[in-house]
Formats: structure tokens, sequence, C-alpha cells
């Protein structure tokens, strides 16, 4: 009797053992998403084609600053793009949900997201400024947003960045903001600004520089409520790879004149190009040129 149930113990661990090696010789060779876009020659994209001159859509199709660096990254990968123009609240559940291989629009480098996602370097500056009405001279400093009605984008970070900066006037004793309204897209928002339904329109620096140089005499800057902060393009965290190699291909141009020709080309000025954005992890630290 205890040799019969010794050898059933015996042929138990033997299939125990063979399903676990099995098991894990699938995870190991499962592929990735970065082996499954050079496999199938394939990938999709998310964007939101409504931050100019980031992504913006003109006749049709999407273009912009961070359209070229895209259109150069695939080129070196050989393989077919799907970009999706998407509502920006549904880019990062979107890329995590798996709908789509990597988020290729301006998304602000933040403690709380670097937590969540795999971000790249940065492509471009992104401090949150304040932009106002030409000649409105209610409004001459940051502080000056008290009691005004103030205008940002739906689940941005300059949704976050307003209520910081709100917070921040109460705990000095000011007033706060009159409103604090909502947007689906930038556009909206700088069209609520020009017909007056806000006093001010919160965003990031490099798009209300350009805003600015386009129509001189309907808005101006005021000043910054945040510190200086950047955009970067996002994967799911356990994409690493292909992480690394977009932050590879974005560094290479930086360091070619490559990124220096694209920013002339849609802003008219420059922005720094840093390995790491202030108060998150570096981003690409196992990344070396040239391997």
């Amino acid at each position: 009797m205890n040799t019969i149930i010794t050898s059933v113990q015996k042929l138990g661990l033997i299939i125990f053992t063979l399903f676990t090696a099995s098991a894990i010789g699938t995870t190991v060779s499962a592929d990735t998403t970065f082996d499954k876009i050079k496999k199938t020659g394939q990938v999709t994209v998310g964007t939101e084609a409504a931050f100019p001159p980031f992504e913006f859509v003109q006749d049709g199709k999407i273009v912009g600053y961070g359209k070229d660096i895209l259109d150069i990254i695939i080129a070196d990968l050989g393989v077919e793009l799907n970009q999706l123009d998407l509502p920006w609240q549904g880019i990062l559940p979107g890329v995590l949900a798996g709908k789509f291989d990597f988020v290729a629009t301006s998304v602000t480098i933040k403690p709380d997201r670097a937590k969540e996602f795999a971000f790249t370097v940065p492509i471009g500056e992104g401090t949150t400024w304040i932009m106002k009405r030409k000649g409105d001279t209610s409004i001459m400093s940051v502080d000056d947003m008290a009691g005004k009605v103030v205008g940002t984008q739906l689940a941005s970070g300059n949704e976050d960045a307003s209520k910081m900066f709100e917070g921040d006037m109460k705990a000095r004793g000011l007033e706060g903001f009159g409103e604090l309204k909502l947007f689906t897209s930038y556009p909206e928002v700088t069209l609520a600004l020009a017909n007056g339904t806000l006093d001010v329109a919160v965003q990031n620096l490099p798009n209300l520089a350009v805003i600015i140089q386009k129509q001189p005499d309907m808005f101006e800057l005021v000043g910054p409520i945040t510190d200086i902060s950047y955009f970067g393009w996002v994967t799911r965290p356990e994409d690493t790879d292909l992480r690394d190699y977009l932050s590879k291909q974005i560094l290479e141009m930086r360091d070619s004149g490559k990124i220096d020709e694209l920013q002339d080309k849609w802003f008219g000025f420059r922005m720094e190009i840093p390995m790491t954005a202030p108060g998150t992890e570096p981003m690409a630290s196992s990344l070396t040129l040239g391997q």
C-alpha cells in the first residue's frame, strides 16, 4: 500500500514539475510589444492631434513636431504606422488597456505618472504658463488670477497645475479663482479666451508662445505657475525595451542636431532635451548611444 502511495506521489511530482517548467518556458518566451511590432511589421500609436504645434490635423493629416519625430522613428523601424487620433482623456487609459502600442503625443512627465507608465526621455519643455487677452491690465501677474475665470483642458497636467496654484494662492491669503472651466481640447480654451468667456488660459509655454507668434495683437503671456517641466512619450510599464528604443532614437536626433532643426521649423525657438525630467527617476539610464 505504501509503495502505491509513494508511486502516486512521485507521479504527481513529475506532472507538477513538467507543468511548471512548461509555464515558465511560456512566460520567458512570450513576445514583448516591441517584439510584436518587429514581427508583424505594424505599429499602432495613440495621439491627441489637437495640441499644436506638437500634434495637430492639417488638410486631413496629422502633422507637427511630434509627428516629424515619429516619422523618423518609423522609418528606422521599417514598419507600417497606424496612428489613432483620440481625445486626450482616452490616451493614458488606452495604452494601459493595450488598445495601442505606445503614446506618441505630448504627455507631461510627473512623478505620479512615472509610477504608472514608462516615459521616454523628454521631447520638449512643458512648463505651465498663463495667457491673457492683449491689453488686459487687470491681470499683470499670475496672482491676479484671483477672482478670475480660468480655463484649461480637462484631465490634463495643467488642470492639476491650476488647482495646485489656486491652493497656493489661498494658502497665502489670496482669493481663489472665480471659476475654473475645463474643456475637452486646448483649441477650445484659446477660443474661449478670445471671445471673452475666459479671463485666463492655462497651457504649456511652447504652445502658448506659438499662439502669440501667430496672433500677437490678440494674446500675451503673463508668467509661469509651475517649475520647469517636460513632455515625453509613454509605453506600458512592462514595455521598457520599447521605451528604451524610442528614447535612444530621440537622443540620437538631439545629438545629431535634427531635434534643433525640427524645433526651428515648428516653434521658431529651441528647447532643451535632458536625459531626465525633474522629480523622476532616470528614464533612459540603461541607454548607451552607438549600441
